[in-house]
């Protein structure tokens, strides 16, 4: 029932430089992200109103060295205007008790083929679950399920992050909370900008 929210929000996208400004003059799409640890499913990702946010995971992401894989070489922000559509908003007590209903499913169905069960992992560089294989998981089964129950598609997913060291000693904030939303129908993204720093 409450499932759209009732404005647009600002999200920012960290990238390299190139592909950053060739998304704003509109010569290339946003790449859907589609890994296995995506911790809210696939689709385009953004910090929810939070361009330092995007920057710092840009510059992190330039900085790992030994990853094979490099593709950020100059690290840059782009804002987008979102319009959430029907959201899965796990700020929200009835999302969050279907995601609960749905990693119940999943552990049926992951007995049933005898298989293992993906577990979230923290990276290398902190001990917070920043590898989310069994959140992701749980997102797609659920999505899956609506499906075929006939519900309708959910267009974004929208969750906290708590990440990073508390922010002072007995501190529940952390240094690098956020808010961030997965898109997955890419016309809710209505358009992109070069942020004001």
């Amino acid at each position: 029932m409450y499932t759209r929210l009732p404005a647009f929000v600002i999200g920012f996208h960290g990238c390299d430089q190139v592909v950053g400004e060739s998304i704003i003059e509109g010569k290339s799409p946003m790449r859907r992200s589609e890994n296995a640890h995506d911790w809210l499913g696939h689709g385009f990702y953004f910090w929810e109103g939070n361009r330092e946010r995007a920057l710092d995971w840009a510059k992190q992401q330039a900085s790992q060295s030994g990853k094979a894989e490099k593709r950020i070489t100059k690290p840059f922000v782009i804002g987008a205007i979102i319009d959430l559509g029907h959201c899965l908003n796990l700020l929200e007590q009835d999302a969050l008790l279907l995601v609960k209903e749905n990693h119940e499913a999943l552990l049926t169905r992951t007995k049933l083929a005898g298989a293992q069960m993906p577990k979230n992992k923290p990276s290398g560089i902190d001990l917070d679950y920043v590898i989310r294989h069994l959140d992701c998981a749980v997102i797609e089964v659920l999505h899956e399920n609506n499906k075929s129950s006939g519900g309708a598609p959910y267009d974004s997913v929208r969750a906290v992050f708590v990440e990073g060291t508390p922010l002072y000693q007995g501190a529940g904030f952390r240094a690098r909370n956020h808010i961030q939303i997965c898109v997955r129908t890419e016309q809710c993204i209505k358009g992109f900008f070069l942020p004001r720093t």
